[in-house]
């Protein structure tokens, strides 16, 4: 059932991307703190996949699930950068109907495969404190790459019909979008055909993905919580505690800013265009910018590691 439009039916052939609404005479400068975290992001993470791929002591699941974070969050801030910084450098706001599309595909991928990794990580941390000593029997180097290998395989044909369904809808005229990169929430808003199928697969993916994999992540910490009361002593309870900290840091750096743009998507139609822009941006910036440097600062054996790491450059110095 198509809405009742006097324009035309059409398939574009570009999208118009923004900036920050309001601030489009700063946007040469704006791309100075964008480009920072751009740094920081792929510095950050590129470090940490280099500390565990270099270091053998840091080839165990723990580091290995961080190692498949970190490359997650890359892949999304490199989805993210060739419009981001296209607009802010050099104020290319428009982006083919096809590059958009693919744009959207990687950044929904990587974000769902940050989800499961977030939850792979959780059931490392409840078997590492539930059955220590049966802790690497459990987790071998296959079931981890096994597990990595399944999550990937997931993303990817979970998100391959979106820009099927998206491509067979009529779009009337409207080609202009809220972010300065292509997601399906707002892609969705601008054909003006009969997009119940589309909704209802993106609901889908989101319980399946986002909202199965919250709710696991919550029952291991139940799990956790539980097991930890039963240790005997405070200090082992305070030791078990410790080796989740980074992870419950990097769960909530995730999943507080995708509730926070949810919810504006869902009801703050009325709300500033500024806001629902920074809410994206904190989205898809603030985890790969927080969890290099929680992780640096808070897990001692990848402190270590990039210790040794810029030791060793000094000495070739």
């Amino acid at each position: 059932m198509k809405n009742s439009s006097s324009s035309p039916e059409f398939l574009p052939t570009t999208f118009i991307l923004v900036g920050i609404p309001g601030l489009e005479a700063e946007h040469i400068w704006m791309s100075i703190p964008f480009s920072l975290m751009y740094i920081i992001i792929f510095l950050g993470n590129g470090t940490i996949l280099h500390v565990i791929r270099t270091d053998v002591a840091l080839h165990q699941p723990m580091y290995l699930f961080l190692a498949m974070l970190a490359l997650a969050e890359i892949g999304v801030s490199a989805s993210t950068l060739p419009t981001v910084l296209g607009i802010f450098i050099s104020g290319t706001t428009a982006i083919s109907f096809d590059a958009c599309l693919l744009q959207m595909f990687f950044i929904h991928s990587f974000s769902i495969m940050e989800s499961a990794v977030l939850l792979a990580m959780s059931v490392d941390r409840f078997v590492a404190i539930y059955n220590p000593l049966r802790y690497t029997t459990i987790l071998t180097l296959p079931h981890i790459f096994g597990t990595g290998a399944v999550i990937g395989l997931k993303s990817i044909m979970l998100m391959v019909p979106l820009p099927l369904l998206l491509r067979r809808l009529p779009f009337c005229g409207h080609n202009a979008l809220s972010h300065s990169y292509c997601l399906h929430p707002n892609l969705i808003r601008l054909p003006c055909g009969d997009i119940s199928i589309n909704n209802i697969y993106g609901l889908f993916i989101v319980i399946s993905t986002f909202g199965l994999d919250s709710l696991l992540i919550v029952v291991s910490y139940g799990l956790i919580l539980h097991t930890v009361l039963n240790i005997a002593t405070g200090e082992e309870r305070k030791k078990a505690l410790n080796t989740c900290g980074s992870h419950v840091c990097a769960v909530l750096a995730y999943y507080v800013p995708m509730i926070g743009l949810s919810m504006v998507h869902r009801f703050g139609h009325h709300m500033s265009p500024l806001l629902h822009v920074m809410m994206a941006n904190a989205y898809l910036f603030f985890p790969p910018v927080v969890n290099p440097i929680v992780y640096s600062i808070k897990t001692k054996e990848i402190r270590r590691g990039i210790v040794r790491m810029l030791s060793e450059k000094r000495s070739r110095v």
